[in-house]
């Protein structure tokens, strides 16, 4: 069984996969303090409590917060008796190399994202994650990362909205019935939804044009179903596409080892 992990700036996503299907996800909060022993409490209690008895002798880890990986790799060498790959560092192989600039160091969310999606969808891609940033990974005809766009997530907009004017409450995101808001909570979710559907639609625009061929929006994170409400933005929607990147990278190593 590979346990494999995707660490993120806000929530961690623990899955077990058997070598054919995802037996169970869960998620947690990301806390660089949280030990190994902490971890593994967690999840076998969770595992428990699904009736889930699985042998978990391999992992696989992707992480936006460095000081987390320390404790999930001694969670790997304590519990499991597995030294756990880490997405990103030199004993991780790509199928494709990235092509970015000499000394840049792509997040390891975006190569997982990049693998993911070349797999199932081939190459001309740009993949929109909907997390604590919002990001756009373009991906080449042979399934290589070769740059993207970083923009501000949309959580992390209603916030700062929310704590720089004194006036205006924090609001959920939603699509709201009109453009057009007559209250103040109705005018801030057309903002941030119209808003973020014209960044996504601008963005993919610019880049289809840059690039000068036809691009695939493969949509992901838990806003992307919420946004695909908005004017046709993606051609497909991945909603377990990081964690799929994540097994691909997995079997890639294991053949290639």
């Amino acid at each position: 069984m590979l346990l494999a992990i995707d660490c993120g700036n806000t929530n961690t996503v623990f899955s077990i996969w058997d070598g054919t299907e995802f037996v169970a996800t869960w998620r947690t909060s990301t806390e660089w303090q949280r030990t190994a022993d902490q971890y593994y409490v967690w999840l076998s209690t969770l595992m428990t409590m699904r009736g889930i008895e699985a042998e978990i002798d391999e992992m696989i880890v992707s992480s936006t917060v460095p000081r987390v990986v320390f404790n999930l790799r001694v969670l790997g060498d304590r519990y499991f008796n597995c030294r756990p790959l880490v997405v990103g560092k030199p004993d991780c192989r790509l199928p494709v190399t990235p092509r970015v600039d000499a000394g840049t160091q792509v997040g390891p969310d975006r190569l997982v994202n990049t693998v993911g999606a070349w797999d199932r969808h081939g190459g001309d891609l740009v993949v929109v994650d909907f997390g604590t940033a919002t990001t756009f990974d373009v991906v080449d005809t042979d399934g290589a990362y070769v740059g993207g766009v970083i923009s501000p997530g949309v959580n992390l907009s209603l916030e700062a909205l929310h704590q720089a004017a004194a006036a205006l409450p924090h609001v959920d995101v939603s699509k709201p019935e009109k453009v057009i808001g007559t209250n103040t909570v109705a005018c801030m979710q057309s903002g941030i939804f119209w808003g973020y559907v014209g960044l996504v639609r601008g963005i993919c625009d610019r880049i289809r044009t840059e690039r000068d061929r036809s691009m695939r929006v493969i949509g992901t994170g838990g806003l992307a179903p919420l946004f695909a409400q908005g004017d046709m933005l993606f051609d497909d929607i991945e909603e377990d596409l990081t964690m799929h990147g994540l097994t691909v990278i997995h079997r890639y190593n294991k053949e290639t080892a």
